[in-house]
């Protein structure tokens, strides 16, 4: 499982964390990716709090599902919790982590900026547990 796909509708704030941390935490051994099926463009809260955990933005755009080569996709993670994820057809594994969407208009800045922290963190502990079962996997291959 060397090519993982992260999915949520607007691929602007939980897919594109996601993306770039996986990319931190799994390492140069993978192909990581994100998209959306209505993408818009990668939100500037997105940005800041993977900035702040050294996580470099500037390549990211969002881009459409139907960009990607699922041919090549080994797993597929949908990052989205009430609305309806982008869903995509072949012999891959699938993951779901339903995150609150951080991107939804809350009552001040702060609050939301405070929510962007959040889904990150729960996204940045996932991509851990990911990882170590990634290599233990990768460890009975080898065996």
């Amino acid at each position: 499982m060397k090519n993982i796909l992260f999915l949520c509708v607007a691929n602007a704030a939980r897919s594109q964390m996601a993306e770039g941390l996986a990319k931190q935490i799994l390492g140069p051994g993978y192909t990581i990716q994100s998209a959306g099926s209505q993408p818009g463009s990668v939100h500037p809260m997105a940005r800041q709090v993977l900035a702040e955990q050294g996580v470099d933005t500037q390549d990211h755009t969002s881009k459409s599902v139907q960009s990607i080569d699922l041919t090549k996709v080994d797993m597929v993670i949908t990052l989205c919790a009430e609305e309806i994820c982008p869903v995509v057809a072949g012999k891959l594994t699938r993951l779901n982590w339903p995150l609150q969407d951080p991107a939804t208009p809350q009552a001040n800045e702060a609050a939301q900026l405070e929510t962007f922290r959040e889904i990150r963190d729960q996204i940045q502990e996932r991509l851990k547990q990911l990882k170590i079962t990634l290599d233990l996997q990768d460890n009975r291959d080898f065996s």
